[in-house]
């Protein structure tokens, strides 16, 4: 079967007002920056999403998922503009192609598309290394890996994966890790490797401290509430959260998230645990404000390893205590500061979610936000943008 493009709507992108400006009377080509990840955009609000919506102001920005399988239909693209800068391009392939042909057609859509525009300052973006599979031969300015989780140690993860990645290290230009503890690993892997732990945008969850009204769903669940956003998978320690749970009745545990890759009945279940589901990244300030512990019931397995949770900075903007299980990206630097505590034992966390509710927060706070003040997404993207420039420049 022919591949074929999909002629979308045309997508228009309105710029902010500073980028315009900054536009005007330019003669140089912005960059093209083609991002391929593992991780659909309007999935959950997270690291790619924060770093690429920095770089619309300066390079086009497209975001390539992984494709979607369908029944009817021939290859073909999807284009959609979810935000400003960004155009987001699903490939459609029909069920019946095997894995090779999905490669193929991959491949044969993406150059197609690529053949309508100018690649002179191409960037490739990498959050999968699969993805070098259907784009080992174009040729770019640039190509960043950006691993922000080491994807083999997840359930379901392709088994050419470490196979693929290692080929990335040897194409990539720049290699950065998302956490100190992916950045420890990989450090020997490749020339220039640089650490730019996940970070946090404090003014949209400290809006959390301020009087915000609760979100309907969560109005009728008594306090104090214990709470988790983030992704439900194999990541979560359900004996752990069962454990918990049972310690004291009075306590409510919420927790807000997708579930994926487990199943929804194994999750653990109690008259005080609740799950009220996937909610968008502009209103968890409204669950997060009327919560008075935040937590990390992370579960000590291959899977959580190397992880550093960007949730753990924003439990903190928004004033709440932190509790986490000692995944070595929270226990350094969070734990060793003192601004979360760290529990290995379902008695260990109890015993630090009675602390943390008893505890007056006006000193830890203050500590928190000192902490707060060196880090920010704007920092870490332009200071990322500053490794990429500089590569372009000497590959010019």
């Amino acid at each position: 079967m022919k591949p074929c493009i999909q002629h979308p709507r045309l997508c228009t992108v309105k710029k902010p007002e500073r980028l315009r400006k900054s536009m005007e009377g330019r003669t140089k080509i912005r960059p093209t920056i083609l991002c391929f990840s593992h991780l659909r955009w309007n999935f959950v609000y997270q690291r790619p999403q924060h770093l690429l919506s920095r770089a619309a102001a300066h390079a086009d920005i497209f975001y390539v998922e992984e494709p979607i399988l369908v029944d009817e239909g021939e290859a073909s693209l999807r284009r959609e503009c979810p935000a400003d800068g960004v155009e987001v391009i699903t490939p459609l392939l029909p069920s019946s192609y095997s894995a090779a042909q999905q490669m193929d057609a991959q491949r044969a859509l993406l150059d197609a598309w690529l053949s309508s525009r100018s690649t002179e300052h191409l960037i490739l973006w990498y959050y999968t290394p699969m993805a070098l599979l259907f784009t080992d031969h174009l040729q770019a300015r640039v190509r960043v890996y950006d691993c922000m989780d080491q994807l083999a140690a997840f359930q379901g993860a392709p088994p050419q994966l470490l196979e693929q990645e290692e080929r990335l290290f040897k194409a990539a230009d720049v290699v950065f890790t998302g956490g100190r503890s992916l950045f420890d690993e990989k450090r020997n892997r490749h020339r220039n490797v640089h650490l730019f732990p996940s970070s946090v945008d404090v003014p949209h969850f400290a809006a959390a401290r301020s009087d915000l009204a609760d979100a309907v769903d969560q109005q009728e669940i008594p306090h104090p509430r214990i709470g988790f956003f983030g992704v439900l998978d194999e990541r979560l320690d359900c004996e752990l959260l069962q454990s918990i749970a049972a310690c004291n009745s009075a306590w409510h545990f919420v927790l807000i998230g997708p579930v994926v890759k487990i199943r929804h009945d194994s999750l653990p279940q109690a008259s005080n645990i609740h799950y009220l589901g996937q909610k968008s990244y502009k209103e968890l300030p409204t669950y997060l404000a009327h919560w008075d512990v935040a937590m990390l019931p992370f579960a000590q397995n291959a899977s959580t390893r190397f992880i550093s949770p960007t949730k753990t900075p924003e439990y903190l903007a928004a004033g709440k205590p932190v509790i986490s299980t000692p995944i070595r990206d929270v226990v350094e630097p969070y734990g060793r500061l003192g601004l979360s505590h760290i529990a290995g034992t379902a008695e260990e966390f109890c015993t630090a979610i009675q602390h943390a509710l008893d505890r007056p927060r006006e000193g830890w706070l203050s500590d928190v936000d000192d902490f707060l003040s060196h880090t920010s997404w704007d920092r870490t993207f332009a200071e990322m943008w500053n490794e990429v420039s500089n590569i372009a420049a000497k590959n010019n």
